[in-house]
């Protein structure tokens, strides 16, 4: 007996707090709003960009009933999903989340994101022209059609009409400063006819910078446009990128990062270590979405984080998801799964509290190893 309470003793707070949780039946969801409104989300996101292609609607639909079952009432959609993005599957996405809410009449129930396409050869079969204000109307009706319902509450441009470095580009393209524009006030304007009609609530960027972004404030604020509430870019333990300007932006300015690929289209599970290609996995079937995340660097950054997530009785999936939610600039954690059992460890993680020692030892690896993937 003595050994025993000797033993829980040694046992750090935070792994007795995640054996204790383990027994819980639903999960305990925490909560923040939506940079200057009132709306309540989810500090889990159910990201949606499989259905339609690595999952059917039925599949779709089961993950939305578990998600808001546990507390997610965040979902974040695109026209362009699902990804790989081609002619044939175009708005499929969409298209599942509209059969559910006409199923089950939970539309009140969801916090509903969804973002127009941004221009390029990628998005040639949706429309030409990028984003302007005529293609923005286009979009947005289409999306509404989809979705069947009559507005989106978060509504985000997918990414900027100029080339910027993001998508895997570590370093700025500089040759398209010298002939790219963003036409912001054309484009605010739009959206801004778009909420008076009230077929959106509120809008967001996704892939920007801290120069468009503040574009994007400045113009808002001297113009008296809507203004952007919430920015989607790419965040990990691997590419923490938007820490170096984004993220004062975002606690300066009160613009909260909707962080998406948390887990680096999966890379930071674990499973594409030593070489392994699970079958059926992302990055099997797609190697090119997650090419940029599989480097010698990240490879060697990866088991060093699985290291530390076994040493605390973690999962690398729950320490990954985990050190993400507790970031101060962070709104919501976008996750993405195609099997039921990936969704539950995802929104498991919302449980979670890392002490300080584990984020020490995340640092140290880090430091070591800082920002491998571009």
């Amino acid at each position: 007996m003595f050994e025993f309470i000797v033993f829980n003793l040694a046992v750090s707070f935070s792994t007795i707090t995640r054996l204790n949780k383990r027994t819980i039946t639903h999960q305990i969801m925490k909560y923040t709003t939506l940079p200057n409104t009132d709306i309540k989300v989810s500090k889990i996101c159910l990201g949606t960009m499989t259905w339609g292609n690595q999952n059917t609607e039925a599949e779709g639909h089961q993950q939305m009933d578990y998600a808001l079952e546990n507390g997610v009432n965040f979902f974040d959609a695109a026209e362009l999903y699902p990804v790989p993005a081609n002619p044939e599957t175009y708005g499929d996405t969409e298209r599942i989340i509209g059969t559910w809410f006409q199923k089950t009449g939970n539309r009140d129930k969801v916090v509903l994101a969804s973002k127009i396409a941004g221009g390029g050869d990628y998005t040639a079969h949706i429309r030409k022209g990028g984003l302007s204000k005529a293609n923005i109307f286009d979009a947005i009706d289409k999306s509404l059609q989809r979705l069947q319902t009559d507005y989106i509450d978060l509504y985000q441009l997918h990414w900027p009409n100029r080339g910027v470095n993001v998508f895997g580009i570590r370093d700025f393209p500089t040759q398209a400063a010298n002939n790219e524009v963003e036409n912001y006030l054309e484009i605010l304007e739009g959206l801004q006819d778009l909420i008076k009609q009230g077929k959106i609530k509120h809008i967001g960027l996704s892939n920007e910078t801290p120069w468009g972004t503040m574009k994007y404030l400045q113009a808002s604020e001297q113009h008296n446009l809507p203004r952007p509430v919430t920015i989607q870019n790419s965040y990990s333990m691997i590419h923490r990128g938007y820490e170096a300007g984004m993220s004062e932006v975002s606690m300066r300015e009160n613009i909260g990062l909707l962080a998406y690929s948390p887990l680096a289209q999966g890379i930071l599970t674990g499973k594409y270590l030593n070489g392994n290609l699970p079958e059926g996995a992302r990055g099997t079937l797609f190697p090119r979405f997650v090419a940029r995340y599989k480097g010698d660097l990240s490879t060697k950054a990866v088991a060093k984080y699985l290291e530390i997530a076994k040493k605390y009785n973690l999962t690398l999936t729950e320490l990954s998801l985990a050190f993400i939610n507790q970031l101060p600039f962070v709104t919501s954690n976008i996750i993405g799964a195609t099997k039921m059992s990936q969704l539950k460890e995802n929104i498991n993680s919302n449980q979670i509290e890392l002490s300080d020692e584990i984020l020490k030892e995340v640092e140290t690896v880090h430091t070591e190893i800082p920002n491998p993937a571009p």
